[in-house]
């Protein structure tokens, strides 16, 4: 059961109207403080806050101002929250172009890298071109020079372990 709190809306011309609030019964008021002040994610602890704020029966204008979030975004937390609580609050995996190299031969990348050059590379230390040419010729994978560094970081390498 939610709880319905209201709050006014006042558009650009001036006028307001009162709008309710509603807030899914999930948490009770002081898990959901406890939450937001524990959460490390500070995305997440920012829309249990904004939950928080509205169970308290705060207006979404004090919501917005506490939070820096727009309205949309504060009733978009709302809404999450009262249809599945904390974890619809939570961000969802975004698709997005997956790696050249696939994860199962990263472990494999590594040990390569780790054991640094061979005769075969015919270099006495490896770098970003080196890499980039192991990479197409052991793991049939081509990278840009950029692609090669960014996959470095990826998996923990930085400019500071060379």
């Amino acid at each position: 059961m939610a709880e319905q709190f209201s709050y006014t809306v006042v558009d650009r011309n001036g006028l307001s109207e009162v709008a309710d609030m509603n807030v899914a019964s999930h948490h009770k008021l002081d898990k959901l403080k406890t939450l937001y002040r524990s959460e490390i994610n500070a995305r997440l602890a920012r829309r249990i806050q904004g939950v928080y704020l509205a169970k308290m029966g705060r207006t979404c204008p004090e919501i917005m101002r506490i939070t820096g979030a727009a309205r949309r975004t504060v009733q978009q937390w709302l809404a999450k929250y009262n249809r599945g609580g904390l974890d619809e609050l939570l961000d969802k995996p975004r698709p997005g172009q997956p790696t050249k190299l696939p994860r199962d031969c990263e472990e494999e990348f590594r040990r390569r890298i780790e054991n640094g050059p061979t005769e075969a590379d015919g270099i006495s230390a490896l770098n970003g071109p080196a890499i980039q040419r192991i990479l197409e010729r052991e793991f049939a994978r081509t990278y840009s020079l950029r692609g090669v560094y960014d996959l470095l970081h990826r998996l923990g390498y930085s400019d500071s372990d060379q």
